[in-house]
Order: structure tokens, then sequence, then C-alpha cells
């Protein structure tokens, strides 16, 4: 049947004025629908945004960026990537083993009253102070290896996309971390989060443990750790329920 005689049919039975009422009704009905649901949708945009960005005030990334994607870089990278988090267990406050290191915890707080000493901001400042140390660990690991490049190691603040952590999911946004960068840095990166110190957890980021989560329970409000565990549940109440 044509759109003309389905016309004629509805207008026969029902009359042209109520057709014409119930078509301007379903476009009215439409219109409303997609002018509320994009609404909902810039609210839950609005939201992860806003709960990002508590969560980045209380974590501290851990990146190594490998020379090139190459086997032998990114095989190097990940060697580099075992020193320095053996050395970081060895010497950060916080984790096994700690020994004497030129700025404490205790020290940092001291130095900035308003830094907590078990904060990302702690750890921001002792990863600082230990660069030095840092890149001569890493590059020990390169020399060892025949690599012809160096390494070099920064604290830095910049934009990363959605990245998953295991069974959890970090959302797109700013985020302060400790980069380790090797040789070109060309090549894809390897990740972790240093404060809470999961990466001295499960260096291997395939899941996040028990611990790991309590210590994120601890820094997170409810929304925070929800938008890292169980976001589609988070999201359809935001959108639905708003806050």
């Amino acid at each position: 049947m044509d759109m003309r005689k389905l016309w004629d049919l509805l207008r026969n039975k029902i009359g042209t004025k109520n057709l014409i009422c119930g078509i301007l009704g379903i476009c009215i009905a439409v219109g409303w629908m997609w002018s509320f649901t994009a609404w909902r949708v810039a609210l839950v945009d609005k939201k992860i945004c806003e709960t990002q960005r508590g969560i980045a005030d209380e974590v501290f990334r851990f990146h190594v960026l490998a020379n090139s994607d190459s086997e032998k870089d990114q095989r190097v990278k990940l060697k580099v990537r075992d020193a320095v988090i053996a050395y970081m267990t060895s010497e950060m406050p916080g984790t096994t083993n700690q020994m004497d290191h030129a700025v404490t915890m205790d020290q940092a707080e001291q130095m900035n009253p308003g830094i907590h000493k078990n904060s990302a901001q702690a750890t921001k400042k002792w990863a600082e102070s230990h660069l030095n140390d840092l890149i001569l660990v890493a590059d020990e690991v390169l020399e060892r290896e025949g690599m012809d490049y160096q390494a070099d190691a920064h604290v830095t603040k910049c934009c990363f996309p959605e990245k998953k952590y295991g069974d959890m999911t970090f959302p797109q946004g700013e985020y302060e971390a400790l980069r380790i960068t090797l040789g070109e840095a060309a090549g894809h990166n390897w990740w972790c989060v240093l404060y809470p110190n999961l990466c001295f957890l499960d260096k291997t980021c395939a899941v996040v443990s028990d611990e790991g989560k309590e210590d994120l329970k601890g820094v997170l409000t409810d929304e925070e750790y929800q938008l890292l565990t169980d976001n589609k549940e988070l999201k359809v109440k935001w959108f639905f329920f708003g806050d």
C-alpha cells in the first residue's frame, strides 16, 4: 500500500482533523523525548567530569613509555618497569622494605603543611625529589640490555583517555603522573596507579586485589569509587534520577 492510499484510509476512518492532530502530537512527543534525552546525557557527562576530577585529586599514576612498538623495545620497557617498581618498593614510604631517603612523607608534610603524609600529593613530592634516582635505575637497565638510548623521568599533568586497570575503568581526564620515557617515547606505554600503591600489589595490572580496592575506597567518595567499578549502573542512575 502506497502512502497516498494509506493517508486516504486513515483520513476516512478518523477524519482529517484528528489525523493531523495525531501526527502533530507524535512529532511533539518525539521532539520532547529527543530534547529530554540530550539534556540528561549532557547532565551525565557533566557528572562524570566532576567525579573524574575528584578521582584525579586522590590518585597519582605511573607510566613507562617505550621507545617504539618493536618487540625488543617493548620487552625492555617491561624490564625498566620491574626495576623501577623494585626501587620504589624499597625506597618509597608506605611500601615494604622502605629505607632512608632524601625526602620522607613526614618531611613532605612538614615542608607543605597542607599535604597529608598519606596522599597523592605527598607521593608526587616524593617522586619529584627522586627523579634523578629513577633515571639512573632505568638507564642501568637500558645499558645492560645494550640499548642506544636513555631514559628520562618527570612528573606531569596531562589528559589521558579512558583506561582499564584490571577490573576497574579510570575515566578520561587530566591526571598527575610520574612518567618515565625511554628514547623517543613513541611506543605503547605501561601504567599503574602509584597512589594508592596498586603498582606494588599487582604490577602486571591483571586485576586489582581486594586490598587495593580497600585502599581506593579509603581515599575516594562512594560515587568516585562506583565510577571506577560499576560506571554503567552509576550512569543509569544519573540519567534517570540526577544527583
